[in-house]
């Protein structure tokens, strides 16, 4: 769009710079007739610098008016750009009838010569718009812009465009020009991310290395296990303390919470599934306690995420000591694992290809139904053959059995993490290990399924 100067002018011969009209300068000499006017009470128009007398001539090409094929414009300083007046019909028709009161010597004249439409933006006009033949067309100009014609760059002078055609009309402030539209661009593929948003290959090769810490831990010494297990237990009661904290302002007690989870696995271990029980009822004494020492608010509140923290995370972890002590424990704890993880890996790769049925999408939209069908075949599978192979007295229906509850168990502790991490507003509970976030998020599985795998092989093949 073109910005004009404010005050009436005319373009320049170079059609680059616009000249302010002469100040109006009254005849000298006694006033003319009104009749040589031709209207009625108003003076005789004076000889002006445009014209067949005037010093630049009637068909001067820096005139704008000379140019019978640009309509007229008119500009408004409170407006953003230049407006296009419909044209003065060359035959206005009858005069209209003055309406009694009016002068007739002047509302005829003034009726038969006044410009029609809208003389600012906000005003609503009362007939139609201008067609598109009575419209200008701009186009931004650039530093790379063409040169104009040399006849011109207007329609009907030599070189200049065709009647009808947009044409450029220059300004005297280029730089507030409204740049042409640009072409929306084309949209770049969104590039593929990795499932889950996790590193893959940082994934496998800490759970890789987590694997050889447990193989050597259970078959070289059986005890050192039990070292992994605690020292498992006390970071995840830390990292849900500390998430607890950071995003709800929940203050679990951390020193009794980490002090009664160590109690609970060795005496689990040690004697037995009494004794880890009356551990657990102890923490929770010991929680209350610890509290205590804080003001009242929200009391009730923080001893109940600290029974919660002692009993989700060390309470169950118990019972994997207890499978551990066992004749067999290594080889039941091999199993454990291993059909917990053939739970997890069957339900991303089935719902990696085929899953299409979300399973619970507000909690967990990765998981499908066809995943966790694979999820449940593929742990039957090794629950049978592992059952059969390595644990005495073992039968593989009962490995079916023992590895389709041992997967909807995970998926349940799965599905439940989700829940406190959706709660609390993070996609982990940790950073501590690559590829995988927290301890708690392995943990999350392995902890429900403890018990289940527990029980179940205790009434198979005794404890």
């Amino acid at each position: 769009m073109n910005d004009a100067p404010d005050a009436p002018g005319y373009w320049g011969p170079s059609d680059q710079q616009y000249q302010p009209f002469p100040p109006y300068q009254p005849a000298q000499g006694p006033a003319a007739p009104a009749q040589a006017a031709g209207i009625p009470g108003h003076p005789a128009p004076q000889p002006g610098p445009y014209g067949p007398n005037g010093p630049y001539g009637a068909n001067d090409p820096g005139h704008r008016t000379g140019h019978s094929q640009q309509p007229p414009v008119y500009w408004d300083p409170d407006a953003e750009e230049t407006q296009v007046m419909p044209p003065v019909p060359a035959d206005p028709g009858p005069r209209p009838v003055p309406p009694s009161g009016a002068d007739p010597a002047e509302g005829p004249a003034r009726e038969a010569g006044r410009l029609s439409g809208p003389l600012f933006r906000d005003e609503q006009p009362g007939t139609a718009e201008p067609g598109a033949s009575e419209t200008v067309v701009l186009r931004a100009i650039t530093d790379d812009a063409p040169p104009a014609p040399a006849g011109g760059p207007y329609p009907g002078a030599p070189g200049g465009p065709a009647a009808g055609q947009p044409f450029l009309v220059p300004s005297s402030h280029p730089a507030q020009e409204t740049p042409v539209a640009q072409a929306d661009p084309q949209p770049q593929p969104p590039q593929r991310k990795q499932r889950g948003g996790r590193n893959l290959q940082a994934a496998i090769g800490v759970g890789v290395g987590l694997g050889a810490v447990i193989v050597a831990s259970l078959f070289v010494v059986k005890a050192l296990f039990l070292v992994v297990v605690i020292a498992a237990v006390s970071v995840g009661v830390w990292e849900l303390t500390s998430r607890l904290a950071e995003r709800k302002e929940i203050k679990a007690p951390l020193v009794p919470l980490v002090a009664g989870g160590i109690a609970m696995v060795a005496t689990g271990y040690w004697s037995g599934i009494q004794w880890a029980a009356a551990s657990l009822a102890l923490t929770g004494l010991a929680v209350m306690v610890w509290r205590m020492a804080e003001p009242p608010e929200n009391y009730l509140r923080d001893i109940t995420a600290g029974i919660f923290t002692a009993f989700y995370v060390p309470f169950l972890a118990t019972f994997v000591a207890m499978m551990l002590a066992a004749d067999d424990g290594p080889q039941r704890i091999v199993l454990f694992l291993i059909v917990t993880v053939c739970s997890d890996t069957g339900a991303y790769a089935v719902g990696y290809k085929f899953g299409r049925t979300k399973l619970a999408p507000t909690i967990s939209p990765g998981k499908t139904r066809e995943g966790l069908a694979g999820g449940i075949g593929l742990s039957m599978l090794a629950g049978a053959l592992l059952m059969e192979l390595i644990i005495d007295g073992g039968s593989w229906w009962q490995g079916l059995i023992l590895g389709g509850c041992a997967a909807v168990t995970a998926t349940l502790g799965d599905l439940g993490e989700s829940m406190i991490k959706r709660d609390l507003g993070i996609k982990d509970m940790g950073t501590l290990l690559p590829g995988h976030g927290g301890i708690m998020d392995r943990l999350d599985s392995l902890l429900p399924t403890a018990p289940v795998v527990w029980l179940l092989l205790a009434a198979f093949v005794g404890s």
